[in-house]
């Protein structure tokens, strides 16, 4: 882990957010590199549930929400965690990651007894402070996706099964954030709420299962670092069928990738009014404030239906700091140490570097420039200009920052418009027309 944050805060990828004021715990703000190492993450998530399906629609909703959202989701009464203060140096720890019951800082066993602590932020909604005028920093994105599901389907005309998939933040004022971004109080969330018929759920929840570890496998995590694991019935949350997490090896210890839940009919029963109608089974409301009915109208026979819900979950985080563990490598090469981040080549910050050999020959800058210009217009991600004149030192700068190809423009190219192009894991290079090199990269890349 030590190597990973000391790369991202060299390299540009991750900083400590409002660090100049001593920063601000579980809060941390994305470089350049690691602006466009997320933005890639998310883009390929988004491609493979939205643009590669034709049963997915996509949305993006607000953060701010409605405190009736949240109170007939049953996240008022559930999103706490049980926590403790120690007497003796007053640090303050969840009561569940106790070890023997005493203090992590001190090791004193003379606590408090649990209390419930709420992980929702809330903020005031107009220029007057009320008791009433406030709403919550959404906890997760998918409530907006559920008061949402009338919307989507009357301007989409969708029939079951269908799914709405978003992207976006989401606030936990968590008690003990740890272990750099994997838990953090802001975060991202990539989440697909797949509506199913009942009945038609177990196999909708197996089929997402093996979807979705596919999927990190094509990120690049290795499936020897992943692991299926079950939740007890009696660790569920409040809205789960059953629940399974995607367990990946991280650098501090095995912990939750992505969940892949079973919501069954809980969040639209929960949202909708009139439920005995709709013979709905949600679990903790009375009296709901809601004006709508959330099911859908079955097309053959006419009858409403409340789907079932079927939940891949991922925290773009946790995915970002996978991806950085499984891509980053030291070697050794001619006695000198290189460090890699062999990337996926969809998925890296920069896609290639455009080299000029001799940084004040304005002939090959001017080569070299025309070409990033050429290929930037593509529209294939990042091409970086590298005018460093050290060339060995540019391929050891892309190798750390995880650049699939360098492209070299030298002397020969101004002779015959051939350039060097180097890739970052096998070091070998080959010379080729720089008219090709536009067709070379798109072939790489895909």
């Amino acid at each position: 882990m030590e190597d990973l944050v000391s790369l991202c805060k060299r390299r540009g990828f991750i900083f400590q957010t409002n660090e100049i004021y001593g920063g601000l715990q579980g809060v941390y703000d994305y470089g350049p590199l690691g602006v466009e190492l997320k933005n890639n993450l998310k883009a390929s998530w988004w491609s493979s549930m939205v643009y590669e399906r034709d049963d997915v629609e996509g949305i993006d909703s607000a953060i701010l929400t409605n405190s009736s959202v949240l109170k007939y989701s049953g996240h008022e009464d559930t999103f706490t965690d049980p926590l403790v203060d120690c007497r003796k140096c007053n640090a303050r720890s969840r009561a569940d990651h106790l070890k023997d019951n005493k203090c992590p800082s001190c090791g004193s066993n003379d606590l408090t007894n649990p209390r419930p602590f709420n992980l929702m932020f809330k903020t005031n909604i107009g220029p007057v402070e009320e008791g009433a005028s406030f709403a919550y920093l959404r906890p997760e994105t998918a409530q907006q996706i559920f008061t949402n599901f009338k919307n989507v389907c009357d301007s989409t005309s969708r029939s079951l099964p269908f799914g709405i998939a978003q992207i976006g933040k989401a606030f936990r004022n968590e008690v003990t954030p740890r272990n750099f971004i994997f838990r953090v109080r802001e975060l991202e969330q990539m989440e697909l709420e797949f509506f199913v018929k009942p009945g038609e759920d177990e196999k909708w929840y197996k089929f997402w299962i093996e979807e979705r570890i596919k999927w990190w496998v094509n990120q690049g995590v290795s499936e020897e670092r992943l692991e299926i694991y079950k939740v007890p019935q009696k660790e569920l949350a409040h809205y789960s069928k059953s629940t399974i997490d995607l367990m990946y090896k991280f650098p501090h210890g095995t912990e939750e990738l992505e969940g892949i839940a079973n919501r069954t009919d809980f969040d639209l029963g929960s949202h909708s009014k009139n439920q005995s109608e709709l013979n709905i089974k949600a679990k903790v409301i009375k009296n709901n404030e809601s004006n709508s009915k959330l099911a859908i109208q079955e097309k053959e026979t006419n009858e409403w239906v409340v789907p079932y819900v079927i939940e891949p979950s991922a925290g773009v985080e946790r995915g970002f700091l996978a991806i950085l563990n499984e891509a980053y490598r030291t070697e050794e090469v001619n006695g000198k140490n290189r460090t890699v981040l062999a990337l996926k080549p969809h998925l890296a910050p920069i896609k290639a570097a455009i080299i000029p050999l001799k940084r004040n020959d304005q002939e090959l800058v001017t080569l070299a420039t025309n070409l990033k210009t050429k290929l930037q217009k593509l529209g294939m991600g990042r091409i970086l200009l590298e005018n460093s004149g050290n060339i060995g030192k540019s391929y050891r700068r892309h190798d750390e920052v995880g650049t699939p190809l360098c492209v070299t423009v030298d002397f020969q190219t101004q002779e015959d418009n051939t350039v060097t192009v180097r890739d970052r894991d096998t070091m070998k290079q080959i010379r080729l027309p720089a008219e090709g090199i536009a067709q070379y990269l798109k072939e790489y890349l895909n």
